[in-house]
């Protein structure tokens, strides 16, 4: 007597053939399981996610590798030179508006609103640690002074090689200064008028008593 199998889709499957009436083929597990659909078997379904699951860790673990690598990466240095109040060389905040003078940086003060004009890795090994517009190196090697510092009519250096010394490149004597060599340390080749006609002598040859105008 004949068996009649129930029909599936409108596909009659029979024993010992994976072909259906309408040319679909099954995935039969090869130890004679009962087939299924290729889309419908567990076990590729399964499979799949897996694959998808693993090519996500994948890349992911790129995705951090570069992050990784770039901030390895030297970034490119910002440029923080400006110009401070009185045509001083300054150095520029954060802010990108704020200009502070040479002179004020690593001085223990923080000039700047989020205080990156005394991080140690500016400040840390002075003057090494400066960007060299901030700095200006005396006569003596081992001596420097701040580049607002040079030309500003004082003896900063000590030997006068911020305001008179070739590298130095000072211009003559502004109109608030009497050009003459002076007596006391604390100028060199200026000296501010307000001193002149003052009864005591500032230039050598006392010149800011008899010819610096009143």
């Amino acid at each position: 007597m004949n068996k009649t199998h129930p029909q599936r889709n409108g596909d009659v499957a029979t024993f010992g053939s994976t072909e259906t009436f309408s040319g679909k083929r099954g995935c039969c597990h090869p130890c004679g399981a009962r087939c299924h659909p290729c889309g419908a078997r567990p076990g590729c379904t399964q499979r799949h996610l897996c694959i998808s699951a693993l090519a996500l860790l994948v890349l992911a673990a790129a995705v951090a590798s570069a992050v990784a690598t770039l901030a390895l990466l030297p970034r490119a240095p910002v440029n923080r030179l400006c110009t401070a109040p009185n045509n001083r060389t300054g150095f520029l905040c954060d802010d990108r508006v704020t200009c502070v003078p040479a002179s004020w940086v690593c001085d223990r003060v923080s000039n700047c609103r989020n205080g990156e004009d005394e991080q140690e890795q500016l400040c840390g090994d002075l003057p090494h640690s400066l960007p060299g517009y901030l700095v200006f190196y005396c006569s003596n090697p081992r001596s420097w002074v701040y580049a607002d510092q040079r030309c500003n009519g004082m003896n900063d250096c000590g030997d006068c090689s911020d305001e008179s010394w070739s590298s130095a490149a000072c211009p003559p004597c502004g109109q608030e200064w009497w050009s003459c060599i002076s007596v006391h340390f604390e100028f060199c080749s200026c000296i501010p008028r307000r001193l002149c006609r003052d009864g005591i002598q500032h230039c050598l040859g006392w010149s800011d008593e008899f010819l610096c105008p009143a």
